[in-house]
């Protein structure tokens, strides 16, 4: 089976140590990642400025790069999210069409992959501190991700989970919306890192680098001491891998 890794632009420019962590992880699995080195970003930016025609481009980048894949892996809830997308991106094109719709079919988020397709819920990690997690909305409104990184911090020895207050409300990242809507964007994000404190937890994970990155540089602004990282960071870590 070849699995091939889906790195997205935050990760692979920002924070690396997230793909270092997939990579381990499934290596612990029995899963060897293939990167094709052609892949580019999703074109979401793009999709949703309404550029369609550039959103294409991109897309028809992502379809050659993974054509030969069998799964195709990311960490981001929002990059696989928008390759739900691309079916309707190429509806008038029914050669990419059909590629599209391959695509779509064998892409999966990280927890997905593990907990769906590998039935992996526990990794061996041990990671003794109190840990919240914030629901990135493309992941869990779009994609369903809701019960698989549970699954895979309950069988986290050690770790005390504690409910984010409001989880399933918006962080206010949503890309070019921050920058268009900074106003707006800043309240939400406020809001959200309240509820990150009212839990008292060391640790934030999320699905999505996305929306971390945006509550974490909101803790950070105020010198709130909470540790924010991606689930498969965490599992990482607690399994000795990175």
């Amino acid at each position: 089976m070849k699995v091939s890794l889906f790195i997205t632009c935050l990760s692979d420019a920002i924070y690396p140590r997230v793909g270092e962590a997939m990579v381990r992880l499934l290596a612990r699995c029995g899963v060897r990642l293939e990167f094709p080195a052609v892949q580019t970003c999703c074109g979401q930016p793009a999709f949703n400025s309404g550029y369609w025609e550039e959103a294409r481009e991109s897309a028809r980048t992502i379809l050659k790069a993974f054509e030969d894949s069998d799964f195709v892996i990311s960490p981001s809830g929002s990059c696989t999210g928008m390759i739900h997308h691309y079916p309707k991106l190429f509806e008038n094109d029914p050669v990419m069409l059909e590629k599209a719709r391959e695509l779509q079919a064998k892409s999966y988020e990280f927890t997905q992959f593990l907990v769906q397709v590998l039935g992996v819920t526990d990794v061996g990690a041990t990671f003794p501190h109190k840990v919240t997690y914030h629901p990135s909305c493309h992941g869990s409104r779009l994609l369903g991700v809701k019960d698989e990184p549970m699954a895979l911090m309950r069988n986290v020895k050690g770790l005390e989970f504690v409910p984010l207050p409001y989880a399933e409300d918006c962080c206010g990242f949503g890309g070019t919306f921050a920058v268009k809507m900074a106003d707006i964007s800043g309240a939400m994000v406020t809001e959200k890192a309240d509820h990150v404190k009212e839990t008292e937890a060391e640790v934030l994970v999320g699905l999505d680098m996305a929306c971390l990155m945006n509550i974490a540089g909101n803790l950070k602004y105020r010198n709130e001491p909470v540790r924010v990282m991606h689930l498969a960071e965490l599992l990482a870590e607690g399994a000795n891998l990175l």
